[in-house]
C-alpha cells in the first residue's frame, strides 16, 4: 500500500500523514508551497507539488499510490466560488484521476450535515451542498470508497470514544478531534466493512469503546 494524501498541510491532513507514517506505511503527500510543507509534514513523507484545482499536476502527482485520502476543503473567506471550486471540483479532478490510475480506493473527509440544504454552514457560500455533490461523485464514480463526516473538529486530542453511526443521524451535533478523524481514514483503509460507506463520526465521553472493526460493521 501508498497512500496519496490531498489536503496534506491542512490540520486534519497533516495529521492523516502522521497517523499513516505511524503504521509504515509509505505517503505521497500533495503540496502546493513545498516550503511551508517541509515545515509541517513528517521527513518521511514524499512531497509531490501539485493542485487539485489543476486537474493536469495530478496524474504525475499520484505516481505509483495505490489509494487516496482526500483531507482538503475550502477555507473561510469572501470567495464565494470556493466551495464550489475547492469542495467539490477539486474533489472531482481527484476521482477522475484516480480512476484513471486504477487506484484502491479514496477515502474523503467531508462534513456531518452535508444532506442538509438549511444547515447554518450553508450561509458560507453553500460549503455542505458542495460537499455532498462531491460526495455523489464519488459514489457514482466506480471507485471503492468510505465517506467520513465528522461532527466539529477539535485540534486537541483527548480519551473520549469514537462513536460511528449511519449517514443523516448526529446533523447538527457533537464534536471530534482530528487527531480521531485520521484514525478512522486510515483504518477504512484496513476495514472491509468500511468500503462503499459513508460513517458520521463524532467522540463522546460516556461512550462504550469500540474496535474499529466493531464501528464499520455497526454502519449499515
Amino acid at each position: 500500500m501508498k497512500a496519496f494524501v490531498a489536503g496534506a498541510t491542512g490540520e486534519t491532513g497533516r495529521r492523516i500523514v502522521q497517523e499513516l507514517i505511524s503504521r509504515n506505511i509509505p505517503v505521497r503527500a500533495l503540496v502546493r508551497d513545498l516550503e511551508k510543507a517541509r515545515g509541517i509534514l513528517p521527513q518521511s513523507a514524499e512531497l509531490v507539488v501539485g493542485d487539485v484545482l489543476q486537474p493536469e499536476s495530478l496524474g504525475a502527482a499520484l505516481g505509483d499510490s495505490t489509494v487516496v485520502l482526500c483531507a482538503t476543503g475550502s477555507k473561510p473567506g469572501f470567495d464565494p466560488t470556493a466551495p464550489y471550486k475547492v469542495d467539490y471540483e477539486g474533489t472531482k479532478n481527484l476521482v477522475d484521476a484516480a480512476i484513471a490510475k486504477g487506484i484502491e480506493q479514496m477515502v474523503l473527509v467531508s462534513s456531518i450535515g452535508a444532506s442538509q440544504l438549511f444547515h447554518p454552514l450553508n450561509l458560507f457560500w453553500l460549503i455542505l451542498v458542495w460537499k455532498k455533490q462531491a460526495e455523489e461523485y464519488i459514489q457514482k464514480s466506480g471507485l471503492t470508497y468510505t465517506i467520513v463526516r465528522p461532527g466539529g473538529l477539535k485540534n486537541e486530542d483527548n480519551s473520549d470514544s469514537i462513536v460511528m453511526v449511519p449517514a443523516e443521524t448526529l446533523s447538527l451535533s457533537g464534536s471530534i478531534p482530528r487527531t480521531k478523524v485520521a484514525q478512522v481514514c486510515v483504518e477504512a483503509l484496513f476495514q472491509p466493512s468500511a468500503r462503499n460507506k459513508i460513517v458520521e463520526v463524532i467522540a463522546k465521553e460516556e461512550a462504550p469503546a469500540k474496535s474499529f472493526e466493531e464501528l464499520f460493521s455497526s454502519v449499515t
